[in-house]
């Protein structure tokens, strides 16, 4: 298998997605407010911040769906990524819940480490991790390609999102794409 980088060419969707997974720091905000901003505006802000990603997915997620953008992925090893989005949950929530933006270097260090994490779920390829797939009941498992070595199973990783608890090498998944590297296997 190539240790090349997969070229994703829906980048505003992995943005989107990315800023989605990142929307509850955004409600923590919108209810502590801050002394730099007045309500109407912060409370907007966040807002837009919350919604518009969320719709966003949700209407890829029916695109998808409406246009039979699905993929038939045959599974070789995979990994299951519970531990993943609780430690994306603990690490965010956490860090970000705690600052008060008393004067405008504390918003631009936020603002920053903000733009950083989102920088780092982009290059990492982490668009997947959003905690409204785990309200929903689904999972996200790490797939590798099987090692037969044939060319229709595909040569990269993929991420699968599921309602599966548990995922074989070999079995055959007729998923729908979100992005060129994350697939949501849904009951529509």
């Amino acid at each position: 298998m190539s240790n090349r980088r997969t070229n994703e060419s829906l980048k505003a969707a992995r943005l989107l997605m990315v800023l989605s997974s990142i929307s509850p720091l955004f409600i923590f905000w919108a209810i502590r407010g801050n002394k730099l901003v007045p309500d109407r505006y912060f409370s907007v802000f966040c807002a837009l911040m919350i919604v518009v990603p969320n719709a966003f997915l949700w209407l890829r997620i029916r695109t998808a769906i409406k246009s039979r953008d699905k993929r038939q992925l045959t599974a070789g090893a995979s990994e299951d990524h519970r531990e993943h989005l609780l430690s994306y949950l603990v690490a965010m929530l956490f860090a970000f819940y705690a600052p008060e933006f008393s004067n405008w270097r504390d918003f631009a260090a936020v603002m920053t480490a903000v733009a950083f994490i989102v920088f780092l779920f982009w290059h990492l390829n982490m668009h997947y991790m959003n905690v409204l797939f785990a309200i929903q009941g689904y999972r996200v498992f790490t797939v590798y390609p099987p090692a037969d070595d044939n060319v229709a199973t595909g040569r990269s990783n993929f991420v699968l999102i599921t309602k599966r608890t548990t995922l074989s090498a070999g079995t055959r998944i007729d998923a729908y794409r979100l992005s060129d590297t994350v697939y949501m296997e849904t009951d529509s």
